[in-house]
């Protein structure tokens, strides 16, 4: 049986190899056919001459990640041990930067290779589609980008909106007025930026206008100048309704669109917007797109795994 040590040098080995040696279970799982065994500052591991190699290969690319960004987990071990090259994995470091300060100081910024990607195509581009997952961190992760704009003055007001496709005749059971009866429907948005700008800031925002929340529906007609705009749920849209809010794009304006094409909740035999404009605009140059799967889950662990056993269910049918 051929074996091979390896050292960590210059890298804390309980922090590498993780609470519990959870890295090294997590190595385990996806090289089932060697035995690796890690004590002190070495990692050893037996097995087939052809494993090893790949196995010091992939251990020399976490090094070389844990070096640089000074983290690992489970999602950053997993993407490098099935990426097919490093740029998969990697992006510049200034994506990795934090994105804002938020409320009682906590401190936002992309979580994962796909996340910070994100964050360099809205620096690179004026639209970009943020495609993926429940839990992949689009929408938090596009308004910390949009009150970063907010606070840098690169534009006047942010505009958070969603296709409320429960929020037509069925919500006239609801007490109260448009925006209470709407506010269920926007609460994520609302969870994102409470978690980055003080209570009282947020409502003198909103009041004032300079942040807006508001249904889909009530982008028509308007000009979205000097905004960052985020389109939530994109994938609820119907064709007319997508080309009526790509066409709202005004001057000096920020567009991220974010949506799961897995959760469509149009009528059945409805184009979704989002699909349709995937396709459309594919080429477009300005038009900046990434896709976001279960790797880039940062929920609770489980999360991952539903997502998970769900795609092998869709993928038999």
């Amino acid at each position: 049986m051929n074996e091979i040590i390896i050292e960590l040098e210059e890298i804390s080995p309980k922090e590498f190899f993780g609470t519990g040696n959870e890295h090294i279970t997590t190595l385990k799982k996806y090289f089932p056919k060697l035995k690796i065994v890690a004590r002190g500052n070495k990692i050893k591991a037996y097995g087939d001459e052809d494993l090893l190699e790949e196995f010091d290969r992939r251990l020399n690319m976490l090094f070389e990640h844990f070096g640089k960004y000074n983290k690992l987990d489970e999602n950053i071990i997993e993407r490098v041990l099935t990426s097919q090259s490093k740029e998969d994995y990697t992006t510049s470091e200034h994506s990795g930067e934090t994105i804002v300060h938020g409320a009682n100081g906590k401190i936002i910024k992309a979580q994962t290779a796909n996340q910070r990607r994100m964050v360099e195509l809205m620096r690179k581009n004026d639209m970009v589609f943020a495609i993926g997952p429940a839990g992949t961190g689009k929408t938090y992760t596009g308004v910390a980008l949009a009150v970063q704009a907010l606070k840098n003055k690169e534009v006047k007001r942010i505009i958070l909106t969603r296709p409320a496709v429960e929020a037509g005749e069925n919500l006239g059971f609801l007490p109260g007025d448009l925006k209470e009866k709407l506010d269920p429907y926007m609460q994520p948005l609302y969870d994102a930026l409470r978690d980055m700008i003080p209570a009282e800031k947020l409502a003198n925002y909103i009041e004032t206008g300079i942040i807006q929340i508001a249904p889909l529906a009530f982008m028509r007609g308007r000009t979205l100048d000097h905004a960052f705009v985020i389109l939530d749920e994109g994938q609820n849209t119907t064709h007319a309704q997508m080309k009526m809010f790509l066409t709202r794009m005004g001057k000096n304006a920020k567009f991220l669109l974010t949506g799961d094409p897995g959760q469509i909740d149009l009528p059945r035999r409805t184009i979704s917007g989002l699909k349709e404009a995937l396709l459309i605009l594919k080429n477009v140059e300005g038009v900046g797109m990434v896709f976001l799967d279960d790797k880039d889950v940062i929920r609770h662990k489980l999360v991952k795994k539903i997502i998970a056993a769900y795609k092998n269910i869709e993928n038999r049918e």
